[in-house]
This record gives structure tokens, C-alpha cells and sequence, in this order.
């Protein structure tokens, strides 16, 4: 779960969230459906501790203990967490769990919506199958619990890089299954661009391979899909590329400039070359104010002479820095549990009044963001139905943030519905998955779009008795 990323270029060093709050409506209880392939009754949690190589933990034991990343859902507690440490636990765990409570995986901790945390159900963390191994050739092999911090440092010791988001504690499940939005992005296209293959179990409790020539149809929905869906992915196979030597950039604009900055960047991303990938992060306040930050390929020339296409900053930082050094950069600062709620939209052309999007910021507080992440590049290279994630045409991404105290999250979640719909009527009503809402109106056709009736037919066929059914799950 996912899944958001907070530049340091932007000023919000990063970290993710999962999001929604224990004072805001509780997600919808799901009753798991009656078939006579699906058992009934209570889980055997004894029997299921009998089968784990890994740990089981229940509610009322001394050592249960559930924290995601987002304080605001601390109050959403499973019945049961089984650690796991092998594909044969994951089995296990689906057959306990199938048919009797609602089942999770949980890897990095950071589902917008909580989902990893299905209240009264199993959650099946994976972190214990976090292995990073870079094969020879151009190959990497990743469980589904490793957190991108992780990735990063096992690639850039071998002198290779995946694109995928920048905060090193989100999981690489997520990421990759919602699509995989990066700094590399408009040069390389997303993490699940590159994925070669996945392990997974089914709602059956089987363990297969998808890949282009094995379950094609479960690889096309396991690339920007959504995290949950059609299985439990235990681990990924990936191609990666050569490391590249990168320039990196901040720009600040003050007060009452970000309208004019944000119109400008986005007619600047929209004719910069793939090499060049920057977002926009406009700030809260009674004079919203903004920053734009990027990586670009190439030397710090090369990145100047693009810059001098933008409006003067009132601070302006470029540095050319190695592959390394600039994962360091992107992550920021020691990552800290975070409270928050958010939201996204999708901008598929030019904003024709930036200010109205400005307008939206007026007057909420500081901690309030609207973070627009270029797209396009090697990204559009990718027909929309290639892979599951539909947005290949856009130029950008919005993500919609607000700090917030979990006593006010329902405040909060108000503020951000108006701020969502505001936008929405300006770009369209569509969103990104691994920015997953669970008040988004319309959320599946938000999410998948045109994609949308075939995820359904894979979830059909890979899970016709709702065993991975949550809120906001594709259903077949």
C-alpha cells in the first residue's frame, strides 16, 4: 500500500500514509459470501499456528501489537496477524481465513484507506519475506515485504535502479501492484513497467506464477490493478536498469505566486524532454504558496538551460549527484508515523485556469497539500490497456494531503472531500489507486476507468467466492 511519496525537493521529506480516520465512518464489515466451495464457521486459529513457520498472534495475547503508518487508524484492529516467513504460511493463512473472516496482506503498512488492517479479520503481514536479491544479468528477485528503502540500497550496490517511489518505508507490494509512480517515472515509465513476473496465492490457496506467458490475465490485472485484489503476492521478479547519474532541483515561489508557477510547469512538463521528471507542491495558507522540484537525467547544464524556462524563484537549489546520492535526497530525513488524510485526481490536460486549482488551498492551513506528479514521458509510451493502470495520456497526478490530529480526522476528511470535488469539477473525476479514498464517488471508474470490466473478469475467474473482498475491491 502504495504507496504516497513526500519529496525533499517539495519540503515534506518522505514518508507515507495510510489513511482514514477511527472517528470517521468505519469501512464497510464484509460478509463473506456462501458457496459449497467455501467453508464456514470461525477460523481455527489453533490449528492455523500449527501450520506457520512464522507467528501467529491473536487479539487478546500479550504480544499483539498493530501499528500501519498512520496514527489515524490505530483504532482498526484484526482479529488475528500472522507473521509470516514462507509462500507456504501465506497458504495457510488463506485457507484459515476463507470463506470465515476478511483477509489482508499487509507489507508496508501504508493503505490510504487502512485496508491492511481488515477490522476483526487476519492480516497477513509480509514483511519477514523481504529478500532482496539482484540476479545476474538485469534481473532483481524481491519478496513482497521489502519496503523501497531496502530495494534502493541492494540496486545501487550493484550499480542498477528500479524506478518506484521515493519513501524508503513504503512496501514494493503495493507500489508496484497500483502502478508505480517515481522519480524516474517520464524516463523509464512505472514500477510495474518493469515487473517480469509475481508469485502469488490465489484465493484457492494455490501458488502460481504470472507472467506474460503464465495467468497472463492475473499479470495484466497485477500491474496497476490495485493492491488486494486478486491474491497475495509473495514475491517479484523485475527488471532493473544502469544506475544513471541525475541533477536535482528545488524551486520556491512565495506567497500569491503559485497560480502563474503552476500554470508555467505545466506547460513546461508538458514539452520537456523524457529525461526531465519534476512535480509541483502547492502549500496551504491564506496566500497558498508553492515549490517545484524534479530530477532530471542528464548534467547540471543540461538541467539549468530547461529551468530557464520557468518563472524566476524567489530560492532556486541544482546539484548534480549520483544515483545514490539522490535516493538519499528524495527520502529525506528519519521517516515518522504520520497523521493524515488524502485523496488524488488525475489531470489529464492543462489546468486552463491554474488559480481556481490555487483557490482550492485559501484559507486551510498550512499542512494542506495539492503535490502534482508529472506523467507522460515513457509512461504514454504504454497503451492504457496494456496493463491495468489507465492513466498513460496524463500529465499529471494530484495528490491531495492533510496532516491532521486523529481527533479531528473527521474534520479533516471533510475539508479534503471539498478540496477533492473542487478539483475534480476542474480536471475530471478520476484518481489513482494507490492513492485509494474510501469517500471517492465513483471510485472504480475513478481508479481503473477504461480498464475496469476485464480487472472484474480476472477477479472473477482468480476469486469467485469474494475471499479478498474489502470496501473498494474489484469485484468479479
Amino acid at each position: 500500500m502504495d504507496r504516497r511519496r513526500f519529496l525533499k525537493v517539495a519540503g515534506l521529506a518522505g514518508a507515507g500514509a495510510a489513511l482514514a480516520a477511527c472517528t470517521s465512518p468505519a469501512p464497510v464489515p464484509v460478509t463473506p459470501p456462501s458457496s459449497s466451495s467455501v467453508p464456514s464457521g470461525p477460523p481455527d486459529w489453533t490449528g492455523l499456528r500449527s501450520k506457520l513457520s512464522g507467528q501467529l498472534v491473536l487479539a487478546g495475547d500479550d504480544g499483539f501489537a498493530y501499528q500501519g503508518f498512520n496514527p489515524v487508524w490505530d483504532g482498526q484492529k484484526p482479529a488475528a496477524v500472522a507473521k509470516v516467513s514462507s509462500a507456504a504460511d501465506v497458504q495457510a493463512c488463506v485457507e484459515a481465513a476463507r470463506g470465515r473472516v476478511a483477509i489482508a496482506a499487509r507489507s508496508g503498512g501504508h493503505s490510504y484507506a487502512g485496508y491492511s488492517s481488515p477490522a476483526g479479520g487476519l492480516q497477513v503481514d509480509v514483511r519477514g519475506l523481504a529478500d532482496v536479491e539482484v540476479l545476474p544479468g538485469d534481473r532483481v528477485r524481491i519478496g513482497s515485504g521489502a519496503a523501497l528503502g531496502d530495494v534502493s540500497r541492494a540496486l545501487v550496490a550493484s550499480g542498477r535502479c528500479l524506478p518506484t517511489g521515493t519513501c524508503p518505508s513504503v512496501g514494493v507490494a503495493g507500489l508496484t501492484l497500483g502502478g508505480g509512480i517515481g522519480v524516474l517515472s517520464r524516463k523509464y515509465g512505472l514500477t510495474c513497467d518493469h515487473l517480469v513476473s509475481a508469485t502469488v496465492v490465489t484465493a484457492d490457496g494455490k501458488l502460481l506464477t504470472a507472467s506474460a506467458e503464465q495467468e497472463p490475465d492475473l499479470f495484466w490485472a497485477l500491474r496497476g490493478g490495485g493492491g488486494g485484489n486478486f491474491g497475495i503476492v509473495t514475491e517479484f521478479v523485475f527488471s532493473t536498469l544502469p544506475a544513471p547519474e541525475v541533477a536535482v532541483f528545488s524551486l520556491s515561489y512565495p506567497a500569491g505566486a503559485a497560480a502563474d508557477a503552476l500554470g508555467a510547469w505545466q506547460r513546461w512538463i508538458a514539452g520537456a524532454p523524457n529525461e526531465m521528471w519534476s512535480n509541483v507542491v502547492v502549500r496551504g495558507g491564506a496566500q497558498p504558496s508553492c515549490k517545484i522540484g524534479g530530477c532530471f537525467v542528464g548534467s547540471v547544464s543540461g538541467l539549468n538551460a530547461l529551468l530557464a524556462q520557468l518563472p524566476p524563484a524567489a530560492e532556486r537549489f541544482v546539484q548534480a549527484q549520483t544515483y545514490a546520492e539522490a535516493t538519499r535526497y528524495f527520502a529525506g530525513g528519519p521517516i515518522a508515523r504520520e497523521s493524515a488524510v488524502a485523496s488524488s485526481r488525475v489531470v489529464r490536460d492543462p489546468i486552463s485556469d491554474p488559480s481556481k486549482a490555487v483557490a482550492l488551498l485559501a484559507g486551510q492551513s498550512d499542512e494542506t497539500y495539492l503535490i502534482f506528479d508529472g506523467l507522460r514521458g515513457a509512461v504514454a509510451d504504454i497503451a492504457p490497456d496494456t496493463t491495468a493502470f489507465p492513466h498513460r495520456t496524463a500529465l499529471a497526478n494530484v495528490q491531495i494531503y492533510l496532516k491532521t490530529p486523529p481527533d479531528n480526522a473527521a474534520q479533516a476528511r471533510a475539508n479534503l472531500a471539498t478540496i477533492r470535488d473542487g478539483l475534480g469539477a476542474l480536471v475530471g473525476e478520476t484518481g489513482y489507486v494507490n492513492y485509494i479514498d474510501p469517500q471517492m464517488p465513483q471510485w472504480a471508474q475513478a481508479y481503473y476507468g477504461g480498464n475496469l470490466a476485464r480487472l472484474k473478469e480476472v477477479a472473477a475467474k482468480y476469486d469467485p467466492d469474494h475471499v479478498f473482498e474489502f470496501a473498494q475491491s474489484v469485484q468479479g
